[in-house]
């Protein structure tokens, strides 16, 4: 019975923490995705360059609790917590995501094709429909979730 009791609490916090991370995503104009992680991060250079930082990505795919589907997902480098300007490796903390591990994502649902961007920080604007002020959290397996990933705003200036 308490083995239940405490698998029940825990269930009900966990829905508890998607209620309010959906709330807030909706009202930062993000579409809101969990999901489990199917494949392991990988580094996208970029073409891109802007005032000298060149703009890469870190790639992963994800299989949605909402839909079932596999969404690929854009993490803008940059907006990483420890990113290293110009890097040719991707940030620590967005490699030390793990394939199985639990993630919430806010942000952009791709306009063709499966996937979501836009799932960081937009440094203070205020969000609209194609500009969410979005993140990538890890959820623990107790139902906590982290904090955003993609929350630096460092490089703000390079976009604003």
């Amino acid at each position: 019975m308490k083995k239940l009791t405490i698998a029940l609490f825990l269930l009900s916090q966990t829905l508890l923490a998607s209620a309010s991370e959906l709330s807030t995503c909706t009202a930062n104009k993000g579409a809101y995705i969990t999901g489990t992680v199917t494949s392991a991060p990988r580094f996208a250079t970029g073409s891109t360059v802007i005032d000298g930082v060149r703009l890469t990505h870190t790639r992963l795919n994800l299989r949605s609790d909402q839909d079932g589907k596999t969404y690929d997902v854009a993490m803008d480098n940059v907006y990483a917590v420890d990113y290293v300007r110009n890097a040719t490796t991707m940030p620590k903390s967005l490699a030390a995501i793990k394939v199985n591990q639990r993630l919430g994502l806010c942000g952009l649902k791709y306009t063709s094709g499966t996937g979501i961007h836009w799932v960081h920080s937009n440094c203070g604007v205020t969000p609209t429909a194609t500009k969410p002020n979005g993140w990538v959290k890890i959820i623990a397996s107790s139902g906590s979730v982290g904090a955003n990933l993609e929350r630096s705003q460092n490089y703000c200036s390079l976009f604003n």
